[in-house]
């Protein structure tokens, strides 16, 4: 499996997720530094809410494979700047999460496709949709599903 670096504003879902994908129970849980887990390194949402602290992203992205945008379908800030993506050197996928809330899907895919996410998924980590898409991208050897060029 790919390691993937998540990156995203505070209480966006990353760390719901990764409990997710790895199939531990759900529960709150702030992430305040740097946080190895298996295949995902989780990071804390001030790395992207501060500029001063993207220098922290870029450096942690060596370690990983892909990078994973996360946007909350049910936030109206972006934190990300168009062409944001460009800042890495390993492909960019966005992830839009908390999909069960019923916010605008559509516009978190724009803002995650903006900033160049090469493929955009579409989860929920508290009803499981989405999540096997997800893992089986990150399990393919070559980082393509169907469809993709």
């Amino acid at each position: 499996m790919k390691k993937i670096l998540l990156i995203g504003k505070s209480m966006c879902g990353k760390t719901t997720l990764t409990q997710r994908i790895h199939g531990l129970d759900i529960q709150y849980e702030k992430t305040q530094m740097l946080k190895y887990s298996d295949d995902i390194l989780d990071t804390p949402g001030e790395y992207m809410e501060n500029r001063m602290l993207y220098k922290a992203l870029i450096i942690s992205s060596y370690d990983c494979d892909v990078i994973g945008m996360v946007q909350a379908c049910n936030e109206e800030h972006n934190v990300f700047p168009p062409g944001f993506s460009t800042a890495f050197t390993k492909p960019v996928i966005g992830i839009v999460t908390k999909s069960d809330l019923g916010g605008d899907v559509e516009r978190a895919c724009e803002i995650l496709e903006n900033a160049g996410a090469q493929k955009v998924f579409v989860v929920s980590s508290y009803e499981n949709k989405g999540i096997e898409e997800l893992v089986k991208y990150l399990e393919d050897d070559n980082g393509q599903l169907e469809g993709d060029k």
